[in-house]
């Protein structure tokens, strides 16, 4: 796997949103809170994993690979990075994989951030939907997925106000090979729903959510936390789906005083 890092000290690992790339984490790997080493890998499929299987030889991802594949990979990511536990922070499909990860290993957690993701599984409709996105990537590619997502990813403001940020969402979406895409589709259709696991959850726990937030809403956010045991709520002003980056400074510095209160 590749992966992104900054800092020295306890680990934070930082899972990405879907279709994107740990390059979606560079707001927070520019202000790491000291005492912490930010840690950013590319799933499977994505960004430079891809392009290092590619060298390599390995063939694209088939499809087969379940949630729970890309968790292990992560605790295999661990095992390679000696980290025996670490703080584990997913926006989005990264929260889809931390609640896995949970499911396989909860000693390896002494902290989790849910950010802009939810426990349900996809209803019907929603299968149908991510159906109809894999037949639209099929026939006309990444491109077809960003400007069927971006609308939702950001916000209203960020579409009106920030064309940069615009930009380099889009050029993330772009750049993600089809088969990855489509492996990762697969894999978020067929999760299994993790609401009954989340008041077995025993760390300390943030959630986070944007305001605008169309994907994943903060009633959403609401009823999560109520059913985690130690976790606590924050609403990222004006941010929609991809909190971190619209909102880069708000949402780091809540990250930091979560992370800071766990020195």
């Amino acid at each position: 796997m590749a992966w992104l890092e900054a800092g020295t000290g306890w680990p934070v690992i930082l899972l990405h949103a879907f279709p994107l790339n740990a390059g979606m984490w560079r707001p927070q790997l520019e202000a790491v809170p000291e005492g912490w080493r930010f840690i950013a890998p590319d799933f499977r499929g994505f960004g430079a994993t891809r392009a290092l299987d590619r060298k390599m030889g390995l063939p694209p991802e088939d499809g087969s690979q379940g949630i729970d594949q890309y968790a292990a990979d992560i605790g295999d990511f661990m095992d390679c990075l000696k980290l025996d536990d670490a703080v584990i922070a997913g926006l989005s499909m990264g929260g889809y994989v931390a609640f896995a990860m949970y499911r396989q290993a909860p000693a390896r957690f002494n902290g989790l951030v849910l950010a802009d993701t939810r426990p349900q599984a996809d209803t019907p409709a929603g299968r149908d939907g991510r159906a109809a996105m894999r037949e639209r990537l099929a026939r006309e590619g990444t491109r077809a997925v960003a400007d069927q997502m971006l609308p939702k990813l950001l916000s209203p403001r960020a579409h009106a106000e920030d064309a940069a940020l615009v930009a380099r969402v889009r050029g993330m979406i772009e750049d993600a090979e089809p088969p990855g895409v489509d492996a990762a589709i697969v894999a978020m259709m067929k999760r299994p729903d993790s609401t009954d696991d989340l008041p077995r959850i025993a760390c300390a726990t943030l959630v986070l959510v944007g305001e605008a937030d169309e994907i994943t809403p903060i009633a959403d956010a609401q009823a999560m936390q109520a059913a985690i045991p130690r976790s606590t709520l924050t609403v990222v002003p004006g941010a929609g789906h991809l909190s971190n980056l619209e909102r880069p400074d708000a949402f780091g510095k809540t990250l930091a005083d979560f992370l800071l209160a766990r020195l």
